[in-house]
């Protein structure tokens, strides 16, 4: 058996490595969703923002959970939680949305910065969609 270097096995081009979740991204009009869900969950935003029900769509907002900081000679990033959708309704209203798949849902990681930002902002409207 012969053993490859990463330089060699990059070189085979063996396609793009597929995602961990096995999700399809989708592009339309030069916009990428991480998977057809969260298009399909767009798409629907859109069609009430035609409706005069929605005001705003915002996609990727971003929440910072903790400041960096530095300790000795150690830097500490940032953390922060990155959410597919703000939208702002007609009344006013905001509401966070992230579509996630059962799988994802799960995740160690992503339950605790979620009970960190609904920790952080008390007063955040927020909807996960499975």
């Amino acid at each position: 058996m012969t053993r490859l270097s990463a330089s060699q096995l990059k070189n085979l081009n063996l396609g793009p490595k597929p995602n961990k979740y096995h999700n399809r991204k989708v592009t339309v009009d030069g916009e990428t969703f991480d998977s057809q869900r969260e298009y399909a969950v767009y798409c629907e935003l859109k069609l009430l923002q035609r409706a005069g029900k929605v005001v705003e769509i915002e996609r990727q907002p971003e929440f910072l959970l903790q400041e960096p900081f530095r300790r000795g000679k150690a830097n500490y990033p940032a953390i922060k939680y990155r959410a597919d959708f703000r939208v702002t309704y007609r009344d006013g209203r905001q509401e966070v949305i992230d579509v996630k798949s059962t799988i994802t849902a799960r995740n160690r990681e992503y339950r605790m910065k979620l009970k960190m930002l609904l920790y952080k902002n008390p007063e955040l409207n927020f909807r996960e969609v499975f």
